[in-house]
């Protein structure tokens, strides 16, 4: 009896655990996670994610997996950024979740590429990269017109090109290390290169 007790209690418990399993995480809680964003976001990324700042980025209509394994590198330290670790820490993975899940819900505001001069460079090398010195097109990831790829590659179109430059100088030299790919695209960009990409991708909608 003792044996069949054990038995009928280890396959209870396995049960419960595969149900768990399968169940995976919780579906997000916008309501939730409008208020998170509201009381640790807006402020400095605007209160529906389309920050004015050209510093921080626009977070609109972003793929919430991409968010959230942002925030969990910066919370975790993989991606280094004082401001935005202390803003991580104190998140639980269900309130990132909630979070890019409402953000993401929110329209992108449109920009605007500022350096006329510069367009057809950027233009280039976004679209057709420069095939000499075996750089790939930035199209190749973040798509022609740069809605980016769901879950595996972010949203770029109309991002701010004040921040999409400083993140790729930061992969360049080296500061920003959580992505293989970026650092080896951005390892070959000289500065005049990458100020005209990000001001074109800025434009792109």
């Amino acid at each position: 009896m003792k044996l069949l007790a054990s038995l009928l209690t280890a396959a209870a418990l396995a049960a419960t655990a595969f149900s768990a399993f399968s169940a995976g995480p919780a579906k997000p809680d916008l309501a939730k996670g409008e208020a998170s964003f509201a009381a640790v976001c807006a402020a400095c990324h605007a209160a529906d994610g389309n920050s004015t700042i050209a510093a921080n980025p626009k977070l609109a209509q972003q793929h919430p997996e991409y968010l959230v394994k942002q925030l969990q590198e910066f919370k975790s330290g993989k991606r280094a950024n004082a401001i935005m670790s202390g803003m991580a820490a104190a998140l639980t993975d269900d309130d990132m979740r909630n979070i890019a899940a409402w953000v993401a819900t929110k329209p992108a505001a449109a920009g605007f590429a500022k350096d006329k001069a510069m367009v057809t460079l950027g233009e280039r090398i976004y679209r057709g990269g420069i095939a000499e010195r075996n750089i790939a097109a930035c199209a190749g990831c973040h798509s022609p017109n740069g809605a980016g790829i769901p879950s595996v590659y972010p949203r770029l179109a109309g991002q701010h090109a004040d921040y999409t430059a400083a993140q790729l100088v930061q992969f360049r030299d080296g500061v920003r290390n959580n992505s293989i790919q970026m650092t080896g695209v951005a390892a070959k960009l000289n500065d005049r290169e990458i100020k005209a990409v990000s001001d074109y991708i800025a434009g792109l909608r």
